[in-house]
């Protein structure tokens, strides 16, 4: 199926697609009509001697600079070339690709004045597969992604290098090979290609989604935690939390109480506490309370996504040109701190409820570190320490980069989002994420093996999902083998699809 770009209907799942599946992608028809509306108004203020920023003006503190008729032909190269200032090892290609869409559909507008070769070679260089080589770091998220936009955007002028079919090249070269024609930068085309924050939004585009996926397995995995641990199962009640009011939490209780359904603790047949501990009973109020936010996140990525990210802005109905900081991350950035702050969040309830799981003190019977051969053997105990190094690392992580400005361009740009570094954290956040929740995992199914009670439908689907990536330990043997296996087991969401695949799709609150 092929995504089709307007400017106005992208989603996050198009993002993912794309990026991550290589889903074909062309550009509506009337957007290539807005394309070229926009770039005639443009050529008629050129010819006119009309002053614009980044036309036939320099950018940033020599925005008052004025470029003659021979200087405007250099300039977009010499500002492509500039500002590949990037540094650091390659993005990953699927973080490109999202990159690379997104900007195509700022362009679908037609508000950014370039001409239409430059977003249809884009959908040429997805289309074929042929992806700039981008440094992960430099941009400072605002004026745009500039660093890593540009080195996208020496594509464009058949410069840098590209991976195509596996391999690193010269772009030159892989586009020959592909049968792209390099379309050349005139006035406007280079600064039109990078003023946005378009890496910041497709990548948080790809983190908002997986996060949502994971979110589910997390409740999941709580439940087989609870079921371990004889919970009592009234604080899972969704009338609870109705009553309070918060959907999230609601959405939380429910998928939880979905998954143990059908089992002994629902039933009454087992004898329970009357009250259990914070990390247990308060686990939908937390992940809901997250959940809540993703919404919210959700939402400005994807108004993000089909906005006009771009400066100036041309508006042909008006014949008017609007210089402002439309480029500026912020409204995505600020979000995407605090989806890393709830990832880490509910790692740090998982990792407490690993602790009772642990803890012969209270783990209501089970064996001390969930090893039958105490003493002799140590279970999961070092489990334990490993997670608790993966919170450490998320917590540092935590403190919001969008709080960090550091003025640059002699202070003509003096506020920035500096979110890649929210993109860059988040993204490790999520990646330790997945192995604070796999051990988490690991405990509770072996905690499972030690119960002789019914479980729930979506906890015996959890189990066994568990149980073809990670045996029952009865004797203890290198844990780092599981740790890895069950890590990249939940980054590919197989306790997600299996726990669905018997139950039915869990609920979102998005």
């Amino acid at each position: 199926m092929t995504v089709v770009l307007n400017g106005n209907d992208l989603t996050i799942e198009d993002v993912v697609n794309v990026a991550r599946y290589n889903e074909k992608v062309e550009i509506a028809p009337d957007a290539i009509e807005r394309i070229n509306k926009c770039r005639g108004m443009l050529n008629k203020k050129i010819e006119a001697g009309e002053i614009m920023y980044g036309v036939n003006t320099g950018i940033g503190e020599f925005s008052e600079v004025v470029l003659n008729d021979e200087q405007v032909k250099d300039f977009q190269k010499y500002l492509i070339y500039n500002h590949s200032a990037g540094i650091g090892k390659p993005f990953p290609i699927e973080v490109v690709r999202a990159g690379m869409l997104t900007r195509i559909n700022v362009h679908c507008h037609g508000n950014s004045g370039c001409r239409k070769e430059i977003p249809l070679t884009y959908v040429d260089l997805l289309n074929k597969g042929v992806i700039p080589v981008v440094c992960e770091k430099g941009s400072v998220g605002a004026s745009g992604d500039l660093a890593p936009m540009s080195q996208i955007a020496l594509s464009l002028m058949g410069k840098g290098d590209a991976f195509y079919k596996g391999e690193r090249m010269p772009t030159k070269k892989a586009m020959d090979d592909a049968g792209i024609p390099v379309p050349g930068l005139l006035a406007r085309d280079g600064l039109a290609a990078i003023n946005g924050s378009n890496i910041i939004a497709g990548w948080g585009s790809m983190q908002v989604y997986d996060t949502e996926r994971w979110i589910k397995q997390a409740e999941i995995v709580a439940a087989m935690t609870l079921e371990a641990l004889m919970a009592n199962m009234k604080p899972y009640d969704e009338r609870l939390h109705k009553i309070r009011g918060f959907h999230g939490a609601v959405t939380s209780a429910g998928n939880i109480k979905k998954v143990i359904d059908g089992s002994d603790l629902v039933s009454g047949k087992m004898k329970v506490k009357v009250q259990d501990a914070y990390s247990m009973r308060s686990t939908p109020q937390v992940i809901g309370a997250a959940r809540d936010h993703l919404e919210y996140a959700r939402k400005q990525f994807e108004i993000e996504i089909n906005g006009v990210g771009d400066n100036p802005i041309f508006l042909p109905d008006d014949d008017t040109v609007l210089t402002g900081a439309n480029f500026q991350g912020t409204p995505i950035s600020l979000p995407l701190d605090m989806v890393g702050a709830s990832i880490c969040m509910i790692s740090v309830l998982s990792e407490r409820r690993l602790n009772r799981l642990l803890n012969p003190a209270l783990s209501v019977g089970l064996p001390a570190f969930l090893t039958k051969g105490a003493g002799m053997y140590s279970g999961h105990m070092l489990s334990q320490y490993t997670a608790g190094m993966l919170i450490v690392e998320q917590r540092t992580l935590s403190m919001p980069a969008s709080v960090q400005s550091i003025p640059a361009a002699a202070d003509q740009e003096d506020f920035v989002s500096m979110g890649m570094n929210t993109a860059l954290k988040t993204n490790q956040i999520l990646e330790n994420a997945y192995g604070v929740l796999g051990i988490e995992a690991i405990a509770a199914a072996q905690g499972l093996d030690f119960r002789e009670f019914s479980f729930g439908k979506g906890t015996q689907a959890g189990h066994a999902a568990i149980r073809k990536v990670v045996e029952h330990l009865d004797e203890d043997r290198p844990l780092f083998i599981d740790h890895n296996n069950m890590m990249e087991s939940i980054e590919k969401c197989d306790i997600l699809d299996a726990v669905e695949g018997e139950i039915g799709k869990l609920g979102s609150s998005w």
